[in-house]
């Protein structure tokens, strides 16, 4: 008869039923000390005097599983991981094998195969930070009540297209927890911002709150600002007029759904997008619209409690105007030659038909996302043109000096 080696619990087990045989322990205080039932105890013993101790190792020890991988599968297994997917975590992994593959495991299986191959390290759930107390906040009731909005830096092209760090800006529900837009910007800058949510209310509408962190293009933490609430930023002020809440997070930790979809973007994205091969940021915007938004909220997304969405919805008449709202806009004052300058750039106010202009009327300049220009005056558009004007500058006039000449 083959021996098989007995475990220290098995050896623990044969032990105590030794122990009742003998007579110095109940069949009762057995299974308690092994925290089973005295007909378990009583099965045991009949085992022991049977096959001895060998009757109690468990009768699968040694031999393969049914459910283990065949060898073949295995080596196709590694194969990929080690050519397609070696910075992948082990269940997007199990996914793309799965949907490009056709190779259906799960992914406790495809775990330890990218463990043995040095693939993936399991991480210290104990890091020996200092743990912060925090309050949990409840999810939100309605899709549109609070977006939670952020702008990423990362290498997201891995070099491709010649294309290095670029930002990535974001909008997710918090009622859902479903991406509302994506976009790729080369900044996290004014203009961008305005674009990404121009985009965004043609497509959702406008929230009722957007919740974001305190950067520059978003709130103006100067004194002089904290002294004077008028003081308001670009975005502050287009959100303010078309009614919607700002309201400012003071931590990461705040704002947290968006800072894990970051997490989750710069793994999957990144490698959605190597696998695609895309090495430009309009193909990537693309892609972000017609494919990975609606497969990642499929994935991740969840019903809200209620299911109304309270998105505003616009009218056409109202999304022609938003590009007006969401832009940089900049008062000029007319010069008595009716000029104003706009960036090192000179333009003349032509007349315009059904608008009075004078020298001192306050002149609105609009900078849109793609670069262009428009002015109006006391909400009227006002014609330009781009002239090559030069300031001619006074030089001060001093007296010559006498020349003494001797007679």
């Amino acid at each position: 008869m083959q021996i098989i080696s007995m475990s220290a619990k098995e050896l623990k087990k044969f032990k105590i039923v030794k122990e009742v045989e003998s007579g110095r322990l109940t069949q009762k205080k057995a299974a308690k000390l092994l925290n089973v039932s005295d007909r378990t105890v009583r099965r045991w013993q009949r085992v022991v005097e049977q096959k001895d101790a060998q009757g109690l190792v468990h009768g699968n020890r040694g031999q393969r599983s049914p459910r283990k991988i065949p060898s073949k599968e295995r080596n196709k297994i590694k194969k990929l991981l080690l050519s397609r997917y070696t910075d992948f975590t082990p269940a997007f992994a199990t996914e793309k094998l799965l949907e490009l593959h056709d190779i259906k495991r799960h992914r406790t299986t495809i775990r330890p195969i990218m463990i043995e191959l040095g693939l993936w390290t399991p991480k210290n759930k104990h890091s020996g930070k200092k743990v912060v107390h925090r309050q949990w906040r409840e999810r939100k009731t309605h899709r549109g009540e609070l977006v939670q909005f952020d702008g990423s830096y990362h290498d997201w092209f891995e070099g491709r297209g010649g294309i290095n760090e670029v930002c990535l800006l974001a909008a997710i529900d918090d009622a859902t927890g479903q991406i509302l837009h994506l976009s790729f910007a080369p900044h996290e800058g004014t203009l961008p911002v305005m674009d990404f949510w121009t985009k965004y209310a043609g497509i959702q509408g406008l929230p009722q709150a957007i919740y974001l962190d305190r950067f520059s293009t978003y709130k103006m933490t100067q004194k002089v600002a904290q002294e004077n609430h008028d003081l308001k930023t670009q975005l502050e002020r287009a959100c303010h007029t078309l009614g919607v809440e700002l309201i400012f997070a003071l931590s990461p930790q705040a704002k947290g759904r968006v800072e894990r979809l970051f997490q989750t973007l710069q793994d999957r994205l990144i490698k959605e997008l190597r696998l695609h091969n895309i090495c430009s940021v309009e193909v990537a915007n693309r892609f972000l619209e017609g494919a990975f938004i609606s497969s990642f909220n499929r994935k991740y997304g969840i019903d809200p409690k209620d299911p109304t969405d309270i998105h505003r919805k616009l009218s056409k008449r109202e999304l022609q105007e938003i590009p007006d709202t969401f832009c940089r806009m900049n008062q000029r004052t007319i010069m008595n030659d009716f000029t104003i300058s706009f960036k090192s750039q000179w333009y003349q106010i032509l007349p315009t038909k059904s608008l009075a202009i004078r020298p001192k009327d306050e002149v609105t300049v609009r900078e849109y996302p793609d670069g262009t220009l428009s002015f109006s005056i006391r909400n009227k558009q006002a014609l330009t043109k781009p002239i090559a004007k030069r300031i001619a500058f006074r030089m001060s006039v001093c007296k010559p000096t006498p020349i003494l000449v001797p007679i």
